[in-house]
């Protein structure tokens, strides 16, 4: 690995702010000694700090010189849901809550390059630290534009990165275009007519209608989408009746849909209505349909592309840097960002031996501490290629 020379205090404070933040997991929206501590340390380095963003996120603001680029590089903080199954010593002490997405460590190395960048001064510009609350599921990044994030600290570029459980640690993965997709989410009511399962004559069958629609949604990833792109329509929960002999009311069914473009959302979406109120009527049933957008798919610009894969050679050498990543059907609220400001969002490995390669979301998943240089190197190199000290800035307006 041919990491930036961050310096042995810096990753030893590194794996210490990690351990601690880990033990002391905080979920959506609750992270408030995790911001705090983010916070603290932000102010230590001499970094002017801003708090109570999006609810708990905390922007840091880091001016150096004369020029005018201003770029944005995003830690997301929170936990998850879960109890942790680990037993070392920096093991969650919070029961049912656990950070195994790798969180701790993302805010462990934006917070190493803050304090590098504003120790070393080898850059000319400003950088925006951003450390999000509230990814799992809780649009932490809509929060923060919705409280003004980008009129008050307006960017020209933001990036953003996650760890890859399973590949070599401390290699990265870049992508222009969509790297991750969007995630919706539905609920389909349908209200039939109750009987005796005896006479099925005198009733009409909700289950029967939700049998229908379910297999003819999955008709329309075959039917209705071009072959070249991907989408998954994945039904999760169908629920109806509570006895053998009763033939119910009412059925639901709920799941999600996925998907690398707007374009391909709203014709799965009208898709979906046009199938469901279709077999409906045909059947004598009424059906409720209601499908919820939650997070877009994540589109990286290519010159942002470009520049982090550039970046990512320099740290970890081209050996190690894989670029055109295959799109991950997972889902990542920093396409909030994406559709506001050009950017990119890209994966760094974890290794593929022990807790380092469990899959995220995992019990026994533990962010690789061996990963937290190469991570910061990273934020720091990235800061010096776009904002050169000494050099014509990259941005000029």
């Amino acid at each position: 690995m041919v990491a930036h020379a961050l310096g042995h205090n810096i990753e030893a404070d590194m794996v210490q702010w990690r351990r601690d933040i880990h033990q002391h997991p905080e979920t959506a929206y609750e992270e408030f000694r995790t911001a705090a501590k983010v916070a603290d340390l932000l102010r230590s380095f001499g970094v002017e700090v801003h708090t109570g963003i999006g609810q708990t996120g905390v922007v840091g603001i880091l001016k150096q010189g004369q020029g005018n680029g201003v770029i944005g590089l995003r830690a997301d903080m929170d936990a998850l849901n879960l109890h942790e199954l680990n037993g070392f010593d920096h093991c969650s002490i919070n029961p049912g809550k656990m950070h195994a997405c790798g969180h701790d460590g993302h805010t462990a190395m934006l917070l190493g390059a803050a304090k590098y960048l504003a120790t070393n001064q080898t850059f000319d510009g400003t950088v925006v630290f951003i450390f999000q609350p509230a990814e799992e599921g809780e649009a932490g990044a809509a929060a923060m534009l919705e409280d003004g994030l980008l009129e008050r600290f307006p960017m020209q570029a933001i990036y953003g990165m996650h760890n890859f459980p399973g590949m070599p640690a401390g290699t990265f993965a870049v992508r222009n275009g969509a790297i991750m997709a969007s995630a919706d989410t539905f609920r389909l009511t349908i209200n039939g007519q109750g009987g005796h399962g005896a006479f099925p004559h005198l009733a009409n069958n909700p289950i029967i209608t939700g049998v229908q629609i379910a297999n003819a949604w999955q008709a329309i990833i075959n039917q209705s989408l071009d072959p070249i792109q991907s989408a998954v329509i994945n039904l999760s929960e169908f629920r109806g009746g509570s006895a053998i002999a009763v033939i119910p009311e009412s059925a639901t069914l709920t799941g999600s849909v996925r998907a690398f473009s707007s374009h391909t959302q709203d014709l799965i979406e009208q898709r979906m209505t046009d199938v469901a109120e279709g077999i409906s009527q045909a059947n004598g049933v009424s059906c409720e349909f209601d499908y919820c957008r939650n997070y877009p798919a994540t589109i990286n610009t290519r010159e942002e592309s470009d520049l982090a894969y550039a970046a990512a050679v320099k740290v970890a050498g081209a050996d190690k840097v894989l670029q055109d990543w295959p799109p991950e059907m997972g889902a990542e609220d920093f396409s909030f960002f994406l559709q506001q400001v050009p950017g990119c969002y890209l994966f760094i490995g974890n290794g593929t031996e022990g807790h380092s390669s469990c899959s995220l979301h995992n019990p026994r998943y533990d962010f690789n501490d061996q990963v937290l240089s190469a991570g910061a190197s990273f934020w720091v190199q990235l800061a010096e290629d776009l904002l050169p000290k000494g050099e014509q800035a990259r941005f000029l307006s």
